[in-house]
């Protein structure tokens, strides 16, 4: 099936200067219903990965993900809708756990077997943060055991000898398949201030405590403030303005101590003033994807993740949005869902509607005015 191409007119309006009221109407009934509905496989009890951007028919499916799964889960956690929540739960639990090693398995395919079976710490990142948000909204004692039992693997299991994290393990984890990226280190800490916020241990005040320091230490290029995608000095670095964005919120927004006893508050205001300068297009206000160390535009892709992620940095610094808020819409909503990805200049890359991205609207309005 061809997919049919959403028009690119904006489908809300703002009512008053820095209102993201309409974003928020757009997502209650423009884009919950899509994962409630077609985008729903209700014989699995999971989500598709994608549905087209016109008419919502699920595209085929090769694969399904655990962290797509969590996504989904956090998603309909805070909409509120504990229903659903609850299926989506017991279907991450069902297909994704590995009773045997510990952990969850990456993926399974599309008949619900395990399919990628690697230990993925993206992944384990986000079965802790979504079992948080559903164990506060529910009190279910078994996502609370999992979001503890998860973050102790991710703690044991993970450990690449020092204080950062591993990326990858061999399905048993014995075997490294990758090593330290700034990514999951930033999910992670999201996790974990999500865990914190939901038991309010303790535990998580000194695992967010030595996942900050870490960061600070290998992956921030000091000219910029910027934290890199790679540690410092790996060939081929990069620096995402999207994850700048991410890590202002994250540090700046939470105003856990941990971020500036680690030095990385002052660091990420740097960061903030680097990522807008070389990094948004003055012209359309699209997030560039990449940019090397010196600012150049390396990647000019525009996907949506990165424009949430500038427009909740932007709330959080006390900025003025509504400009801000009238170009995202125009650019990457439409009367159906929203666009996924831009070119540079301006053209749809990217059309199919993920099921991952409700979970990066869902948060950015939540920062945003009321």
């Amino acid at each position: 099936m061809q997919d049919q191409q959403p028009s690119t007119s904006s489908p809300v309006q703002s009512t008053s200067p820095d209102s993201a009221a309409p974003l928020r109407a757009h997502y209650e009934n423009i884009v919950l219903p899509v994962w409630r509905g077609p985008g729903f496989n209700a014989a699995l009890g999971l989500a598709y990965e994608a549905v087209a951007p016109g008419d919502h028919a699920p595209l085929q499916p090769k694969r399904y993900r655990a962290m797509a799964c969590a996504r989904q889960l956090f998603v309909f956690s805070e909409a509120g809708d504990l229903a659903h929540a609850a299926t989506l739960f017991e279907s991450l639990r069902h297909y994704f756990q590995d009773r045997k090693n510990g952990g969850w398995f990456y993926s399974v395919d599309a008949s619900g077997a395990p399919l990628e079976r690697q230990k993925d710490l993206y992944t384990h990142a986000f079965v802790v943060f979504a079992c948080a948000h559903y164990a506060k909204k529910s009190g279910s004692a078994e996502a609370f055991a999992l979001l503890d039992e998860t973050s102790r693997v991710i703690e044991t299991r993970f450990s690449s000898g020092g204080d950062l994290l591993n990326a990858a393990l061999a399905e048993d984890f014995g075997t490294t398949l990758e090593t330290p990226l700034q990514n999951p280190l930033m999910h992670l800490a999201e996790a974990w201030l999500a865990a914190r916020e939901a038991t309010g241990a303790a535990a998580y005040d000194k695992r967010l405590a030595q996942l900050a320091r870490s960061v600070a230490d290998a992956f921030v290029h000091e000219p910029s403030g910027s934290i890199a995608e790679l540690p410092m000095g790996a060939a081929g670095n990069r620096l995402e303005p999207g994850h700048q964005f991410e890590w202002y919120f994250l540090a700046l927004g939470s105003g856990h101590a941990a971020f500036e006893a680690a030095g990385l508050n002052e660091r990420l205001v740097r960061a903030f003033d680097f990522a807008q300068q070389h990094g948004v297009d003055e012209e359309t206000g699209g997030v560039y994807a990449a940019v090397d160390e010196s600012g150049r535009v390396i990647d000019g892709t525009q996907r949506i993740w990165a424009q949430t992620e500038y427009l909740r940095a932007l709330a959080t610094r006390g900025d003025a949005v509504g400009p801000q808020i009238e170009r995202f819409s125009a650019r990457f909503l439409h009367g159906t869902g929203w666009v996924e990805c831009r070119s540079a200049q301006g053209e749809i890359t990217r059309a199919e509607m993920p099921s991952t991205t409700p979970y990066h609207l869902a948060t950015s309005y939540a920062a945003l005015p009321l």
